[in-house]
C-alpha cells in the first residue's frame, strides 16, 4: 500500500464532519488503512476521506456535500470486487458497513429487512430462524476487518447469482423494495409502484443511480440442510468430468449446481475442483451426482451441511488481502479441448516465474428461471450462456496488474473466439456478466457507451432516459458508467 501522505483538505473535512452524525476518516486517522481495505489489494486507492454515515440523512448530506465541493465519489458496500469501483482516489468513499448492517425478518410477508453494509452470514443466519432464506452470492465475506460481508452493492445492483438462483432467479429479481438516495439528496422508496422506473433500474443498472440505504428481499421456505461439498479430479480423470458435465447440463435441474475450478498445482499437474449443491438430502444428492462421483475423484468431501455452511463454502479460497485481476465471459457447453487449452494456459502461468497463479472458474446452475423474467422487465442483461470467470491473483505488494490484465485477456479472447467459432454462443453473450469484468470506470463517453452497450443490450436506452432524470450530472459514475440521454 502507497504512503498516505498526500496533501489533505482539512478545511473541507472539518466542515463535512460537523454536518453528519456519522464518522470521517481521514488520512491522518490510525482507522484510515484499514478503512481504504479491500479484498484485491490492487484495488485499493488513496481515497481523501472515508465517511461512515448514521443516517438517510447523513447519506443525502454526503452525496450533497460532494458534489457541492467537486469531490470524486463511491460508494463501498462490502468491498468485494477486484474493479477498483467501491475506492476512489483524491476523493470520498461513503461506507455503509458501520451503521447500515440490521437485518429484521417479516415472516408473515417473508420479506428481509436489510442495511446496504449488512453481512450475507447475518442474512442467512437471521432468516433461516424461521426456515426461510434469500437468494445470496456463493461468497459470504466482504473487506479484512468487517468480517464475511458481502451485501455487496455490485451483487444485488448487478444481478446477482447463488445457489438459490436456478429455484428462485436472480438476486435482483427478489428485490421487492429498496431505499435510495439519489444526486439531488432526495430520499426515495422504490418498488413497483413507487418509483417504478428506478426500481427497474437498480435491478441491473448497479450503482448509477444512488445510494442503496435498504434492501428488502423476498424470501423463500429453505430446508435446513443440503447437500454439498468439493471433489478433486486428476488429469487423468478431466476429459472424463467434461464428458459427464455435457451430458448433465442440458437436462439440470433447478435445485442443482456445480462449479468447476480448472488450476495447476504448484507440482505442475492439471486438476479441476467441482463444488456440489443439491437442495435435498444427502441420500439423494448422492443419487444425483452419482455419474461425477462414479469417475474417481482423488478426493471428496461432499457430504450433508448446512444451507449457511454452503454459502460460505467460497470462503477460504477467495482469502481478503491479496492483488487480482478478474474478467468473465460465457460458455454454452464444456469441451474438453477448450479445457485443457485454458490448463495448458495456468500451466504456462505457473511456470513463469512470475509468481502469478491462474485459475478459470465455470459456474453452472440452472438459467429457465432466470430467462423466464422477460429481458424488459429489469435493467439486467439476461443470456443463455453460463458465468465463465477466469482469475489471477499474486503474492506481494508489487503492482502487476497490467501483466495480469494481459494474460487474461489472451485466455478470454481465445475462450471467445473458440466458441464463436464452434457457433455455440452468440457475439452477445461472450460479454459475459458485469460483475466478472473490471477496467469498469471509463472517462471519454464514447468507452462508456461502448461498454454500456455491451454491458446492459436491449436496456441501455431506457437506463440513458432513466440515468437523465436522476443523474443528469454523471455524478454516480464508478460501475459501467452510464451516459444520460441528451
Amino acid at each position: 500500500m502507497a504512503s498516505h501522505e498526500k496533501p489533505v483538505q482539512t478545511d473541507i473535512l472539518t466542515s463535512l464532519t460537523s454536518l453528519i452524525d456519522g464518522d470521517v476518516v481521514t488520512r491522518t486517522d490510525p482507522a484510515y488503512s484499514v478503512a481504504i481495505s479491500r479484498w484485491a489489494t490492487n484495488a485499493e486507492r488513496l481515497a481523501l476521506a472515508v465517511v461512515y454515515p448514521k443516517t438517510n440523512v447523513d447519506v443525502s448530506k454526503t452525496v450533497l456535500f460532494a458534489q457541492s465541493h467537486q469531490v470524486p465519489f463511491a460508494i463501498c458496500g462490502g468491498g468485494h470486487s477486484a474493479s477498483g469501483a467501491s475506492s476512489v482516489e483524491d476523493g470520498l468513499v461513503l461506507d455503509m458497513s458501520r451503521y447500515f448492517k440490521d437485518v429484521r425478518v417479516d415472516v408473515e410477508q417473508r420479506l428481509a429487512y436489510v442495511g446496504g453494509g449488512a453481512l450475507w452470514r447475518d442474512v442467512d443466519k437471521e432468516t433461516m430462524k424461521y426456515g426461510l432464506a434469500a437468494v445470496g452470492g456463493t461468497v459470504s465475506h466482504g473487506v479484512p476487518h468487517m468480517t464475511d460481508i458481502v451485501l455487496d452493492y455490485s451483487l444485488t445492483l448487478g444481478g446477482g447469482y447463488g445457489w438459490l438462483s436456478g429455484q428462485h432467479g436472480l438476486v435482483s429479481d427478489n428485490l421487492q423494495q429498496a431505499t435510495v438516495v439519489t444526486a439531488d439528496g432526495t430520499i426515495r422508496t422504490v418498488n413497483d409502484t413507487e418509483n417504478a422506473e428506478l426500481f427497474w433500474a437498480i435491478r441491473g443498472g448497479g450503482s448509477n443511480f444512488g445510494v442503496v440505504t435498504e434492501f428488502v428481499f423476498r424470501l423463500h421456505p429453505q430446508r435446513e440442510k443440503v447437500f454439498g461439498g468439493r471433489a478433486m479430479y486428476g488429469s487423468d480423470k478431466i476429459e472424463a468430468l467434461i464428458e459427464v458435465t455435457r451430458e448433465w447440463l442440458p437436462r439440470i435441474k433447478e435445485n442443482e449446481g456445480i462449479f468447476q475450478t480448472a488450476v495447476t498445482m504448484p507440482d505442475g499437474n492439471h486438476c479441476i475442483f467441482a463444488v456440489f449443491f443439491y437442495n435435498g438430502s444427502e441420500e439423494e444428492g448422492r443419487e444425483n451426482f452419482k455419474q461425477f462421483f462414479d469417475i474417481g475423484p482423488i478426493g471428496n468431501t461432499t457430504r450433508e451441511i448446512t444451507y449457511e455452511e454452503m454459502n460460505r463454502i467460497y470462503d477460504l479460497t477467495v482469502s481478503h488481502g491479496k492483488p487480482r485481476y478478474i474478467r468473465g465471459t460465457g460458455v454454452a457447453l464444456p469441451d474438453y479441448a477448450s479445457v485443457l487449452a485454458m490448463l495448458r494456459q495456468t500451466s504456462n502461468v505457473a511456470k513463469s516465474g512470475e509468481g502469478l497463479t491462474l485459475r478459470c472458474l465455470y459456474e453452472y446452475t440452472s438459467l429457465a428461471k432466470i430467462n423466464s423474467v422477460p429481458q424488459s422487465s429489469t435493467a439486467f442483461r439476461r443470456t443463455s450462456v453460463h458465468n465463465v470467470l477466469v482469475m489471477i491473483n499474486w503474492e506481494g505488494e508489487e503492482d502487476k496488474t497490467a501483466r495480469a490484465r494481459g494474460i487474461i485477456n489472451d485466455v478470454v479472447e481465445s475462450m471467445k473466439a473458440g466458441s464463436l467459432e464452434k457457433g455455440s454462443i452468440s457475439e452477445a453473450d461472450t460479454a459475459g456478466y458485469a460483475n466478472s469484468q473490471l477496467d469498469i470506470c471509463v472517462q471519454s463517453t464514447h468507452d462508456q457507451l461502448e461498454k454500456a452497450a455491451r454491458t446492459f443490450g436491449s436496456n441501455l436506452d431506457k437506463l440513458r432516459e432513466v440515468k437523465r432524470r436522476f443523474d443528469p450530472t454523471l455524478f454516480f459514475n464508478r460501475w459501467f458508467p452510464i451516459p444520460p440521454a441528451q
